[in-house]
């Protein structure tokens, strides 16, 4: 059934985090989105989020450039237009060079009102199962924070922990912290910050006890990543490396890793990302989706992702509370047991508040 859009509506968010979300690259303490609202002609309103940072220093993306791009060139193809299907938004914005994540924030809007023409929850609509989402949280905190933060997710249910690592971190803390929550599954992400290192100082890290570690190196970096891959028993995890499917098919011809990490923002929307699943089902190749300090629209995109076939990892999926004292959806996300219950409402299954 084919909508046509009526209006797009941008809202600018800004809230102060509970606690700072400290990486080797930033450190965040104040979250800025854009909310992108499509309505289409029986009335319906469809909901993305742009979530690019401030700065660039997770792509080249901010939030500020996604604002001119949002309003002076995506916003223009899109209005007034009559989208067959949610997939049509893709080759609409094909003639635009990059800017995923402005891209995304609209496509996934899109994608959000059709389920809900078709009066059907979101991840039904993409073929996701239905079944409760484990739950993963972020440790990004200075050193000397660590443990306690690991010790509350421990206390709040959370099957995942992931910790923000940098080569100079003390070994010992990190494999006493991950001993002392046996039932806890343990990532690491490295942002790219073992560049200057190399393997070597990697492999130190392959004693800690974790499930895998993300992107060591940098986007491009195919051959250390390879070297890493084979060298050490840790699995290796891409994220910022992969923008597109053909950076995924790159991954497994040069063998550069045994896992991607699933964002929508960074791949352009749900078209692209789904692309990147199927190749990823193909090869078997794991899956798990990340997240970007997100408000709930985002993040109910990302529950819906994470329904899918084949992402057997815990991902970056928190309850509402964990980053805001109030979040910009009703009911709010909450882990229960380790889980989030998806809802069986249509679309993202939330209202936008």
């Amino acid at each position: 059934m084919a909508v046509k859009v009526r209006g797009i509506q941008l809202t600018t968010v800004r809230q102060p985090l509970k606690n700072p979300f400290k990486t080797v690259l930033q450190q965040v303490e104040e979250r800025e989105v854009i909310v992108v609202a499509v309505t289409g002609d029986t009335g319906l309103i469809g909901y993305g989020e742009c979530v690019a940072f401030e700065t660039p220093w997770y792509t080249e993306e901010t939030i500020t450039g996604c604002r001119f791009v949002l309003e002076q060139v995506l916003e223009p193809l899109l209005a007034n237009k009559t989208i067959e299907n949610p997939q049509d938004v893709w080759e609409l914005f094909g003639a635009v060079k990059g800017n995923r994540m402005a891209k995304a924030a609209v496509e996934m809007a899109v994608w959000d009102l059709f389920a809900k023409q078709q009066e059907m929850p979101l991840w039904k609509f993409v073929g996701g199962s239905g079944d409760p989402i484990p739950a993963g949280v972020v440790v990004a905190a200075a050193p000397s924070k660590i443990a306690e933060q690991v010790a509350q997710a421990a206390e709040s249910g959370y099957r995942r922990v992931k910790i923000k690592i940098q080569p100079d971190m003390d070994i010992t803390l990190l494999k006493s912290v991950v001993a002392a929550y046996p039932g806890l599954q343990f990532f690491a992400d490295a942002n790219g910050s073992f560049q200057a290192y190399g393997v070597e100082r990697l492999k130190a890290f392959d004693e800690v006890g974790f499930t895998l570690i993300e992107q060591p190196f940098s986007e491009r970096q195919w051959t250390l990543h390879t070297q890493a891959t084979k060298e050490l028993s840790t699995k290796i995890c891409l994220d910022e490396s992969i923008a597109c499917v053909e950076d995924v098919q790159q991954m497994i011809d040069s063998r550069a890793g045994d896992i991607i990490v699933l964002k929508m923002s960074r791949l352009g929307g749900w078209t692209e990302t789904l692309k990147v699943v199927e190749l990823c089902q193909t090869h078997s190749i794991g899956m798990w989706v990340g997240g970007m300090i997100e408000f709930g629209v985002s993040k109910a995109h990302n529950l819906a992702l994470a329904s899918l076939p084949g992402i057997v990892y815990p991902g970056d999926l928190s309850a509402s509370r964990h980053f805001w004292e109030k979040d910009i959806i009703e009911p709010e996300i909450i882990v229960e047991s380790g889980e989030i219950v998806l809802s069986d409402r249509p679309g993202i299954g939330y209202r936008v508040v």
